[in-house]
C-alpha cells in the first residue's frame, strides 16, 4: 500500500515539475490514473459486491480522460502552433 502512494506522489512531483508541454502533463495524469487503477485492482473483493465494477469503471474514465486530452492537445497545437503552455493566454482571444 505504502508503494502505491509512493508512486502516486512521485507521478504528482513529476507533474508539477514537467508543466512546460501539455503532453508532458497529459502523461503525468495517465500515470496517476494506472497508480489509481492499480490501488483499485488490488483492493479487497470482499468489500463489493461486484468487485471488478470499481476498477473497471476507473479505467473507461481513464480513457475518456486521455482521448479529452489529446483531443485539446491538438487543438492546441493547431491554433497556436506547439504545445508549449507559455504560449496559451487564454486572456488574449
Amino acid at each position: 500500500m505504502t508503494l502505491i502512494m509512493m508512486m502516486f506522489f512521485l507521478v504528482m512531483i513529476g507533474l508539477s515539475f514537467h508543466r512546460l508541454h501539455l503532453l508532458s502533463a497529459l502523461l503525468c495524469l495517465e500515470g496517476m490514473m494506472l497508480v489509481i487503477f492499480i490501488g483499485l485492482s488490488m483492493w479487497p473483493n470482499n468489500l463489493t459486491i461486484f468487485p471488478l465494477m470499481a476498477p473497471l469503471t476507473m479505467l473507461t474514465m481513464s480513457a475518456c480522460e486521455a482521448s479529452l486530452g489529446l483531443s485539446l492537445m491538438i487543438a492546441l497545437a493547431r491554433s497556436h502552433g506547439s504545445d508549449n503552455l507559455k504560449t496559451l493566454n487564454l486572456l488574449q482571444w
